[in-house]
Order: C-alpha cells, then structure tokens, then sequence
C-alpha cells in the first residue's frame, strides 16, 4: 500500500479506533475495496490527517456536514469517533445549533436525536 494509505489508516484508527476499523477491514470484499482504498486515502490520508486544524475541530465539522445532508449512519459514527477526537458533548451541540440555521431545522432536530441517543450509549458503556 501507498505511504498516503498507511497515514490514512492510522488517522482512521485514531479517530475511530482500532475495534471499528477492524470490522469494516473484516467486512471488506473484492468489490468494495477499491472504495475502501480510496476512503483511506483520500478522506483520512489526505483530509483528516492534515494539521491545519485540529481534530476536534474536524469533528465538528464532520458533523455538521453529516447532519446537512442527513448522513445518519455516518452521523452516529462521527458521534462515537468524539471520544478520539477531544470533542465534547456542547461541542456536537454548537455544530449542530448551525445546521439548524444553515441546513434546516429538521435536519438539526433529527440529527439531534440521533446524537443523543449516541451518547447515551457511549455513556451506558463507560
């Protein structure tokens, strides 16, 4: 694999850890893992590993971003992935309090739930 690949794979790791990462390496086919080189490339090789800003502030990005454009699944993940990234729960709030106004309430307000009920169970298991 490229040097760019391994970077991304351990910026994957940090952000959501090693446990996530494995499933979705154990879950990996010969039809996806083209798409799978190409997220660990491009998404966490080349974004999410730059030092321009930090991870904490990527993940509120991140979140913004999901919840914009209903990305639920992804959502929850990025949610969970807060716990690597130094983003706290008022945090997720005040990404989210700004999809409300540029994305739409609706959005905002599922989002909202969804992050609840995230950190809710990241609670149960602490």
């Amino acid at each position: 694999m490229s040097e760019i690949y391994e970077t991304g794979m351990a910026t994957r790791r940090r952000v959501l850890g090693d446990a996530h990462v494995d499933r979705a390496e154990a879950a990996k086919s010969d039809l996806d893992a083209p798409f799978q080189t190409l997220i660990t490339e491009a998404a966490w090789g080349h974004v999410w590993s730059r030092d321009t800003i930090t991870p904490r502030e990527r993940s509120m990005l991140t979140i913004a971003l999901l919840a914009g454009l209903g990305n639920d699944h992804e959502l929850a993940m990025h949610v969970r992935a807060t716990r690597n990234t130094g983003a706290s729960a008022d945090d997720i709030m005040e990404a989210l309090l700004h999809v409300a106004i540029y994305a739409g309430v609706p959005r905002a307000n599922h989002a909202i739930k969804i992050a609840k009920q995230t950190l809710a169970e990241m609670e149960a298991k602490e």
